[in-house]
C-alpha cells in the first residue's frame, strides 16, 4: 500500500513538471513510522432515506427563518449534489471526507476556490444546524478552512463601450433594458420583478434579495427611455418587461413574422403573463453586446459600471453600497473598478 502512494506521489510530481529524481527514497525516509492500510468503506455507505430527511429538516429550518424561494432552491441542490458525490451516510462524513471533495472539486472539476467557498458556506450551514439541533455527534466542518482565493477586480464599462452598447439597442425595449441597468444598478432579478405601477416619476422600489426592498433611481436618459418603450405597449401585462409569447396556436402568418421580430412586445397577443425570467434578459443583454462588438456584455457588468461611475463622480461609497442593496462595504468594494489614476485624481482633490 505504501509503494503504491509513493508511485503516485513520484507520478503526479512528474506531471507538474517536478525534479523527481531521489524525491521516493525521501518520502519512504518521511514514511518510515507510518503504517498505511486502506480505508474500510464497507461501513460507511450511503444511507439515501437519512440524507434526505436530514436535508429536509435543514430546508425547513431555512424556511421558517425566512429564506426566500431561491435560496432554499441553492441550497438544496449544492448540498444533495455534495451528499451524492461523497456517498457516504451524513451521519459518518469525517473532515477528510471534506478535504478529499474539496480536492476533487478543485483538481478534477477545475472549479473557481471562489465557487468552491460557496460550496462550503451552504455546507458549514448545513453540518452546523444539524450539530445544534443533536442530529450528529460531530460537525466535519470546523476543522475545514475558508481557502484562500485571490480577489479579482472585475471591470466596468468604459464609457466608449456604454456608447457602443446604446447604440447598438435596435428597439425601444433594448433601450429601455440598458438604460435602466446603468442608472439603477439593480440585479437582473431585480430588473424582472419591476412593475409598472411601482414607477413614480423618476424612481421605483424593487424587490431585492432576502425580501428587502429598496428604492433605486432614474436618471434622465433611463425616465425618456421607459417612457418611450411602455408608450410602443398596448398589452395589459404589470410587469415592465414580459415574457413573449410565441405560441404554436398562433396560425397567422403575419403574427409568426411579429414574433420573430424584435418589436414583438408592440403586439399585446405575443405578450405572455408574468414577468420575462433572468435568462430572457440575459440572452438580450448578450446579443446587444455582440452586435456592438463588446467583450462580455451581462446584466451585472452594468450593476457593476453604474457603481464605479457613481464613486467617480463624488458619491459616498456608503451611499453607493446603499443603491446597490449591499448590507456590507466590503462587498461594495468588489464591484468597483478602480484605476491609479482614480486614486492620483481623488488625491488631488480630497488631500491637501
Amino acid at each position: 500500500m505504501k509503494d503504491e502512494i509513493v508511485n503516485e506521489i513520484v507520478c503526479m510530481l512528474q506531471r507538474q513538471g517536478f525534479e523527481v529524481e531521489g524525491i521516493s527514497n525521501k518520502i519512504y525516509m518521511i514514511l518510515k513510522d507510518v503504517d498505511i492500510v486502506r480505508k474500510e468503506t464497507a461501513l460507511a455507505v450511503r444511507d439515501d432515506i437519512l440524507n434526505e430527511n436530514l436535508l429536509k429538516r435543514f430546508l425547513a429550518a431555512k424556511m421558517v427563518k425566512g429564506c426566500t424561494e431561491n435560496t432554499i432552491i441553492a441550497y438544496k441542490n449544492t448540498i444533495s449534489k455534495t451528499l451524492c458525490r461523497l456517498n457516504i451516510s451524513v451521519t459518518e462524513i469525517t473532515s477528510d471526507d471534506i478535504r478529499i471533495y474539496i480536492a476533487q472539486r478543485l483538481t478534477q472539476d477545475k472549479i473557481s476556490k471562489s465557487f468552491m467557498n460557496t460550496e462550503l458556506r451552504y455546507l458549514r450551514s448545513f453540518f452546523s444546524f444539524l450539530k445544534s439541533e443533536d442530529l450528529i455527534s460531530k460537525n466535519p466542518m470546523e476543522k475545514i478552512e475558508v481557502i484562500k482565493a485571490p480577489k479579482e477586480k472585475k471591470k466596468s464599462f468604459s464609457d466608449l463601450e456604454c456608447e457602443k452598447i446604446r447604440a447598438a439597442c435596435s428597439t425601444a425595449m433594448e433601450t429601455a433594458i440598458v438604460e435602466v441597468l446603468l442608472s439603477t444598478g439593480c440585479r437582473v432579478s431585480e430588473l424582472c420583478k419591476m412593475r409598472i405601477d411601482e414607477i413614480d416619476e423618476d424612481k421605483i422600489i424593487v424587490h431585492g434579495k432576502g425580501n428587502k426592498d429598496r428604492t433605486v433611481y432614474f436618471n434622465a436618459k433611463a425616465q425618456i427611455a421607459l417612457e418611450s418603450y411602455l408608450a410602443e405597449r398596448s398589452d395589459t401585462n404589470p410587469y415592465i418587461f414580459p415574457p413573449g409569447f410565441f405560441s404554436t396556436k398562433i396560425d397567422s402568418k403575419k403574427l409568426k413574422a411579429q414574433s420573430s421580430s424584435k418589436n414583438w412586445y408592440k403586439n399585446p397577443k405575443l405578450v405572455g403573463d408574468g414577468m420575462r425570467d433572468k435568462g430572457g434578459i440575459e440572452a438580450t443583454v448578450r446579443q446587444i453586446g455582440r452586435d456592438a462588438a463588446v467583450d462580455d456584455v451581462h446584466p451585472h457588468r452594468f450593476r457593476r459600471t453604474c457603481a464605479t461611475l457613481a464613486l467617480r463622480r463624488g458619491m459616498p461609497i456608503e451611499l453607493v453600497s446603499k443603491m446597490l442593496g449591499h448590507e456590507q462595504l466590503t462587498t461594495t468594494q468588489i464591484y468597483l473598478d478602480l484605476t491609479e489614476n482614480d486614486l492620483e485624481n481623488a488625491h488631488k482633490k480630497y488631500v491637501v
